[in-house]
């Protein structure tokens, strides 16, 4: 008896696992496909394939661009937006002829066709990913430096896809990551960054002047910025020296001569005084004088 009620329970279980499964494919469900990655560099062609096993006569495709705002990009058996002037429909799959960075992201196309069961309903998502060349990086090297000073040049390039890494050059030739010691063309205190771009001298020093260029690459292509020359100048002590005599001197002189006019009273309070009188006085006398024709004119 245990058996028997056994065996009913799952054929009971299979019966309801049947129904389940009919129902699914009636309402026209179907689990999407495996997740496509497809890489493209720009300005170069791609294809978008979404496969389905037969195409009928009354199927209905529809791909869309996923987002925070979805877009249509086939529609109504048409391409849409600017896919109409470099897209073409290659059974349900896009062959997009001139590929931007901004078709970038995921596209994910939808068949729905009548089946036996119902109305079927197949999903493809593709990833489209676009590799974007360096453009000319930009690069900042000083015209001037001091010997014995920390001086950094910087190089950036804000367009390539994947990241680019960096290298400098100095007079053409490459600088190495570790540079060596002793070597006559550079000393062996600065650090690059391949990274970030950056070129760090800890203590520059004369020999370090040249004309330098850096170089932005990745596995699509390399740019280089013009070379800019920086010239590293030793500080020189005597004119250092020299200077700051002359303004010891400057600030003695006039010293001298302040102390020398206060003690001839040009400073003095009764000096002020007395001039501030005799100003005065002039004010009075001028005032007079442009008073006294109107006086002598009056009746």
């Amino acid at each position: 008896m245990a058996r028997t009620s056994c065996h009913r329970l799952l054929l009971l279980l299979l019966r309801y696992l049947l129904v389940a499964l009919g129902y699914h494919k009636a309402c026209g469900f179907s689990a999407p496909k495996d997740h496509k990655v497809v890489t493209a560099i720009e300005y170069q062609e791609v294809i978008l394939a979404c496969k389905y096993p037969k195409k009928t006569m009354a199927f209905r495709l529809e791909w869309k661009k996923l987002g925070p705002s979805v877009s249509f990009v086939y529609y109504q058996q048409a391409l849409q937006g600017d896919f109409k002037d470099r897209a073409e429909m290659i059974d349900f799959s896009i062959r997009i002829k001139n590929v931007t960075r901004n078709d970038a992201g995921k596209y994910r196309c939808e068949i729905s066709a009548p089946s036996e069961q119902g109305q079927n309903l197949e999903e493809d998502t593709v990833t489209l990913e676009v590799l974007v060349a360096p453009a000319v990086p930009s690069c900042v090297v000083p015209s001037s430096a001091l010997s014995g000073t920390v001086v950094e040049l910087r190089c950036q390039d804000k367009e390539g896809n994947p990241a680019p890494e960096y290298t400098w050059f100095k007079d053409g030739i490459r600088l190495s990551g570790s540079p060596r010691l002793g070597s006559q063309s550079t000393n062996s205190s600065y650090t690059m960054n391949t990274k970030s771009g950056t070129l760090q001298f800890n203590t520059i020093s004369k020999l370090d002047s040249g004309e330098y260029a850096c170089e932005a690459r990745n596995s699509v292509g390399a740019r280089r910025c013009p070379g800019k020359r920086m010239q590293v100048d030793d500080l020189n002590v005597s004119g250092v020296i020299a200077a700051v005599v002359v303004v010891a001197l400057v600030i003695f002189i006039c010293g001298f001569v302040v102390c020398y006019a206060q003690r001839k009273g040009y400073f003095s309070i009764e000096s002020i005084q007395d001039d501030m009188e005799v100003s005065d006085e002039a004010n009075r006398e001028e005032r007079q004088s442009c008073l006294s024709p109107v006086f002598q004119m009056t009746p």
